[in-house]
């Protein structure tokens, strides 16, 4: 059993191992309870799973804070973890509410229906653990080898920030995604949907024999993987200026995540009332960027004060946000799908 013991990127494997189970656990809950037969996930259940979701996540803050007091768990830049967990879980959390309006336009384009979409989003996360795992670990090299790195993640997250918040987002066009026109290049795409298969075997119209076609579904979960590529542009560098430990910062980007299938039905359908938590998420990145320069010329910034400055600015959006909108009318509108039995 010494082979548990055994350091992988900073902590012990068995550490890695836990976390893993966990998410493992996690997904197999959702694809063989949740979602064993097709069905629409109403928005009370969907507040409901998120909260189970979010009560997960704080548990697993509350194991790093007994981890961390008892001296099991040592972060490799001596930042707090348990403040970094939950600022780095706070900001990915919100940029993921940020972004699913994006994810809507993508089921709404393949007009896949609402009892689909969150077998989508669960086969989604299992891309997302090996796409961010890679990210994160191209981002913790670049700073180990290269201190200066820092510098350029927090530029970069001040002008990003800076342009949320005097550019308005356009339209976002799926069908020019690059991902769509590669697969509608080089795979064989049926018109209509089957159920929840993502592939089905069918009579090629051309070659005349029976091949191995994608489904709409298909080409749906690859899009929203390379959006979620897109997303973690901008949230694995703000982790990366919160603490640069990568246990910290996977597994708070990783929870963050989790939970944000089952609250995107209720997200999806309450969107248009959180439009000025855009221009809070845009302060946010801005702060998160000048914290690095402090940081990096005058020494680490207070992590509580940070996680507060954070939360603060969030929940100001969110209470500005639905005061604001509180006399629009909800949305309503459904993709219609054409499925074949």
């Amino acid at each position: 059993m010494d082979f548990l013991l055994a350091e992988f990127l900073s902590k012990p494997l068995w550490m890695w191992l836990m976390f893993l189970t966990i998410v493992v656990a996690l997904m197999v809950f959702d694809l063989g309870v949740l979602n064993k037969d097709d069905h629409e996930l109403g928005v009370a259940d969907s507040l409901k799973l998120s909260a189970f979701y979010i009560a997960i996540a704080i548990t697993f803050g509350g194991y790093i804070w007994w981890a961390w007091s008892n001296g099991t768990l040592v972060t490799t830049d001596g930042t707090n973890p348990v403040a970094s967990y939950f600022q780095g879980y706070l900001i990915e959390k919100v940029l993921s509410i940020d972004n699913v309006f994006v994810i809507s336009l993508i089921f709404g384009y393949f007009a896949i229906p609402r009892k689909y979409q969150y077998r989508a989003l669960v086969w989604g996360i299992i891309g997302v653990i090996v796409l961010r795992g890679i990210m994160i670990a191209i981002g913790a090299e670049l700073i180990e080898n290269y201190k200066w790195m820092t510098l350029v993640f927090a530029a970069f997250l001040v002008f990003t920030g800076i342009k949320m918040l005097t550019t308005q987002g356009g339209e976002t066009d799926v069908s020019q995604n690059p991902i769509v026109r590669l697969v509608s290049k080089y795979m064989n795409v049926t018109k209509e949907l089957h159920g929840q298969k993502f592939f089905v075997h069918q009579r090629h119209p051309v070659k005349n024999k029976t091949v191995l076609f994608a489904t709409p579904l298909f080409v749906a979960l690859l899009v929203i993987n390379f959006a979620d590529v897109i997303f973690a542009v901008d949230s694995v560098p703000a982790i990366f200026l919160i603490t640069t430990d990568t246990f910290i910062v996977y597994t708070a980007n990783i929870m963050a995540i989790l939970g944000l299938r089952a609250l995107y039905f209720a997200l999806a359908a309450l969107i248009h009332r959180f439009h000025y938590l855009h221009y809070a998420l845009a302060i946010v990145l801005v702060f998160i960027g000048f914290k690095g320069f402090y940081s990096y010329f005058f020494g680490k910034f207070d992590p509580y004060l940070s996680l507060g400055i954070t939360f603060s600015i969030i929940a100001a959006g969110i209470f500005y946000s639905l005061w604001k909108t509180r006399n629009d009318p909800p949305e309503t509108t459904q993709p219609e799908a054409k499925v074949a039995e």
